[in-house]
């Protein structure tokens, strides 16, 4: 009977063994894991460093510098004024110098034109020019009391032949110097733009010739065009400004 209880007891103790056994077999890993570890402390994944910008303390104010008296700004020379722009001499006067070229005076010269400095008529069509000058002999002499007498086209290329539109005396003043108000003349059949002029010392004799301006096309295709008579010409604000001295030949 002991051994036979024994035996039982043996059994019995095996058995529940197994039953152990297949009740932690039966149990999910995950669960067996954590009963069998010890819990751990719940950890916060890395962030990305763009993510979270460190707070920045912001840097001291730079230190003022210290506060230096006003200084005066260098002095600046004056713009140049519309009266300063004094065009050079056409062409320029030497000692010898050849007088100025003469020319045809054309078919529409007209005689004992009004004596006036200023060509200008209202409601006259055109680009306004200003054109001055002096009158010198060849050993560079200002010739006061000079005769200077224009005439030219309108701005239609047409030539008032019936009165004086456009047509004009003058004399120089005592400095030999001579200033004109008219119009930049338009074109002229088979011409480049010109004026007609007459120039006339006392007692002298008379010049007449041509002026021509610079940078127009035609002027390599006009056969009495002559580069020694172009004016200095350049655009202001009411127009144009132009320059041309005459040379004559005094006896």
């Amino acid at each position: 009977m002991a051994n036979t209880k024994v035996g039982s007891t043996k059994k019995q103790s095996r058995l529940t063994r197994r039953k152990f056994l297949r009740t932690a077999l039966a149990v999910p890993p995950a669960i067996a894991l954590a009963a069998c570890s010890a819990p751990a402390p719940a950890t916060t994944p890395p962030q990305a460093t763009a993510a979270i910008q460190p707070t920045s303390v912001p840097p001291p104010a730079p230190a003022l510098a210290p506060t230096q008296a006003p200084t005066q700004p260098p002095p600046t020379e004056p713009a140049p004024t519309q009266a300063a722009q004094v065009l050079p001499p056409t062409p320029a006067c030497t000692d010898d110098d050849d007088v100025t070229l003469a020319q045809t005076e054309g078919p529409f010269y007209t005689p004992n034109s009004p004596e006036r400095t200023s060509l200008l008529e209202p409601g006259m069509a055109g680009t306004k020019m200003l054109l001055t000058g002096h009158v010198l002999s060849t050993d560079c002499r200002l010739i006061a009391g000079a005769l200077v007498d224009f005439w030219h086209a309108d701005d239609n290329g047409v030539y008032d032949n019936v009165g004086y539109q456009l047509r004009g005396h003058q004399f120089t003043d005592d400095a030999g110097q001579y200033s004109l108000e008219t119009i930049v003349p338009g074109l002229y059949p088979g011409r480049t733009r010109h004026f007609h002029v007459k120039v006339q010392a006392a007692n002298q004799p008379i010049l007449t010739t041509q002026l021509y301006f610079p940078g127009e096309p035609r002027n390599d295709t006009d056969s009495i065009f002559q580069p020694d008579l172009l004016m200095s010409a350049q655009d202001i604000d009411e127009g144009q400004q132009a320059a041309f001295d005459f040379v004559l030949a005094i006896s």
